[in-house]
């Protein structure tokens, strides 16, 4: 992976906890940098780790799949990114803003939100163990990205609303195709190159 397409799926790992953040910042009176900060911080945290796990996971298991490594790492991203796309057009702005007011809280309710949110995050680095990256790396970039989109996300959701976590959402199904598009198109040049 070259370093545009990690920055992007940092950028589209981080929609889901960008959206969260959005309907967690119009649930709150008047979010303070220092709040938004915190949970910035709490969801990046999160965020950078899951995908390590799902290395360790996908690593265990590239050995017997390596001829269709890339094909794996293809679906799988592809699939969330189709799942992201789906929820976003589906999604009832009424219930955006609902689960908005239920995230807000403590320490622990955010870190079980920014789980809820970096499941994709998981399945990513299943996908990323079939292919050559610097898993580290990468999580810190995820962690990074959500750290940045969910503290903005935060000051931003009062005056945006759940309207644009939706988009946020799509735009990150998006990338998350094209980045899967790119990892197969880089293999299967490479073996015919080769």
């Amino acid at each position: 992976m070259n370093p545009i397409s990690i920055l992007l799926l940092g950028l589209a790992m981080s929609t889901d906890a960008f959206a969260a953040a959005l309907g967690k910042g119009a649930a709150m009176a008047k979010p303070t940098l220092a709040q938004a900060l915190r949970v910035g911080l709490i969801f990046g945290v999160v965020e950078a780790i899951t995908p390590v796990i799902g290395w360790l996971i996908g690593s265990a298991a590239s050995k017997y799949v390596e001829s269709f490594d890339h094909w794996i790492a293809f679906v799988l991203l592809g699939a969330l990114g189709l799942h992201m796309i789906w929820k976003a057009l589906h999604e009832d702005g009424e219930d955006a803003a609902e689960a908005g007011e239920n995230r807000h809280g403590n320490i622990v309710t955010l870190a079980l939100t920014g789980l809820a949110t970096s499941i994709d995050a998981m399945a990513v680095g299943v996908g990323l163990a079939f292919v050559q990256v610097p898993i580290y790396l990468v999580a810190g970039v995820i962690g990074l990205c959500t750290f940045t989109m969910v503290t903005i996300g935060v000051m931003a959701g009062r005056a945006l609303g759940a309207v644009i976590g939706r988009r946020a959402e799509l735009v990150g199904g998006v990338i998350l195709i094209l980045v899967g598009a790119a990892i197969l198109y880089e293999h299967l040049s490479g073996a015919a190159g080769g």
